[in-house]
């Protein structure tokens, strides 16, 4: 291929990005003024309010919720009616082919050895420790929104980048083709911008394919395409030093939080199981009636009411009973051991998330000066080379450079806000509200407040308060 059809591919390729840039395929942030910006808090309020896995968790926590509502309902009366009328093609011994019956009954346990209040602060612990599973997923899906967003500004930058050294090294190699039309230079060093304009041609188009992914993951988490985005805020409440970011993380990580009340509500349910040892008291009454025959035919019309105290001890279930209580004395121990897990996880995460942070913002302070100084070397090779002090290929070399320490810049600073974010997060500190501090926060406890005492009746305080001796209240 010769030198010119070089050139004239180049320029098409050009060409190719700057009609992509007129369309606003891509982003370039050339003509930011036309285009309403968008901030990071604009995106964390939009994916706190339509994010599909924060959708999802809401409504698996009010599901939760009626778990507690359920247990609850042990300490209320049972009432049932019952009607059914019977008809035989031959009459019973009083003459009579049909026969109505219909009847009332009622039961309310009194006493189940703190099986019931054991099953209530089961549920009880359990939907606090959905609440704060809840409260990871909003986390998770927050710093799932800072880490696309910084992506995107990151893809947008590098392309900026990508597209200037393309710009650079067509203009150098023009440059190049004319010296050596003029026989200053051989066809060497028009080959060496060839190579390096290419590879600066497929550079832009990955630049650009990987701005493309992100911009699609960014619209699966935000929920819309993102166009002129606003550099990033300061993180709020980055801790000063690494023993206040672990003292943090202990007390309020939500992952920690969720496995502490799940074992609670674990050994609540150990409570439950032993109680089935014991003795159960329960009233009962009953009220009914039966009638033969029907109208002027009726024959008979029997009425009974009753009422019962029933007193039952399981006193052999072949070892049923005693293996549910190993069993769930196994699941609590199980769940300290996650307890245990967690609490280690998190001491782990904080390290991670703070040496990475430090890490970083070493590397933005060393990438900013090697920027500086790559700047101001391939400005000088370039003129250097005009006078003859220097090769083509030097100013080749520097060029690249110059952009690939523009590229560790960009990445580098990202790397440590989301390191920070990360850290955050683990610390339970990553929020909406820290970000946008007049956004209307979803309250799982305003929900568990609405339902927690449907069904309601007089009877429960009774009855919780005696099954509840026996459960520690």
């Amino acid at each position: 291929m010769t030198i010119s059809k070089f050139a004239r591919l180049g320029a098409a390729a050009a060409s190719a990005l700057a009609l992509c840039v007129s369309l606003g395929l891509v982003p370039l942030g050339l003509s930011a003024g036309a285009v309403h910006a968008e901030s990071l808090n604009d995106a964390i309020a939009m994916a706190y309010a339509q994010n599909p896995t924060l959708v999802r968790g809401r409504a698996a926590q009010r599901s939760n919720d009626e778990t507690y509502v359920q247990a609850r309902s042990q300490l209320g009366p049972n009432l049932s009616a019952s009607l059914s009328s019977t008809y035989n093609d031959l009459p019973n011994l009083a003459g009579s082919r049909s026969t109505t019956a219909a009847g009332l009954s009622a039961s309310q346990t009194i006493f189940a050895s703190g099986g019931i209040s054991s099953q209530i602060d089961a549920a009880k612990s359990g939907v606090l420790s959905g609440q704060q599973s809840l409260r990871s997923t909003e986390s998770s899906v927050l710093l799932d929104v800072i880490s696309v967003y910084t992506a995107v500004r990151r893809d947008q930058q590098a392309l900026q980048i990508s597209q200037d050294n393309y710009d650079i090294l067509k203009q150098q190699l023009d440059q190049t083709q004319a010296q050596f039309d003029a026989g200053q230079l051989t066809r060497t060093d028009v080959a060496q911008s060839q190579a390096r304009l290419s590879a600066s041609a497929a550079a832009l188009a990955t630049a650009q394919a990987q701005l493309d992914t992100d911009r699609a993951s960014y619209v699966a988490i935000v929920g819309q395409a993102p166009v002129a985005l606003d550099p990033e805020t300061a993180l709020p409440g980055l801790p000063s030093d690494f023993n206040a970011a672990l003292d943090a993380a202990q007390k309020n990580n939500p992952d920690l939080q969720a496995a502490q009340y799940a074992a609670d509500a674990a050994k609540s349910r150990v409570r439950a199981e032993r109680s089935v040892f014991g003795p159960t008291v329960a009233l009962q009454a009953s009220s009914g009636g039966q009638e033969q025959g029907i109208g002027i035919g009726k024959i008979a019309d029997n009425d009974a009411t009753s009422a019962t105290v029933r007193v039952s001890i399981p006193l052999f279930t072949a070892g049923l009973n005693s293996s549910r209580v190993r069993q769930s004395i196994e699941d609590y121990n199980a769940q300290l051991a996650v307890v245990e897990q967690s609490r280690r996880q998190v001491t782990s995460s904080v390290a991670q998330a703070w040496s990475q942070m430090l890490a970083a913002r070493s590397a933005v302070v060393s990438n900013q000066e090697q920027v500086r100084a790559a700047q101001v070397a391939a400005d000088g090779v370039k003129v250097e080379q005009q006078v003859g002090l220097r090769t083509n290929i030097e100013v080749l070399n520097a060029q690249q450079e110059l952009k690939s320490a523009q590229l560790q810049l960009i990445e580098a600073q990202r790397n440590e806000y989301v390191a920070g974010s990360q850290l955050l997060s683990v610390m339970g500190g990553l929020t909406a509200k820290a970000f946008v501090p007049n956004i209307e926060v979803y309250d799982p406890e305003k929900n568990f407040d609405a339902v927690k005492s449907k069904g309601w009746t007089p009877l429960e305080p009774v009855v919780r308060g005696l099954d509840g001796l026996v459960a520690g209240h």
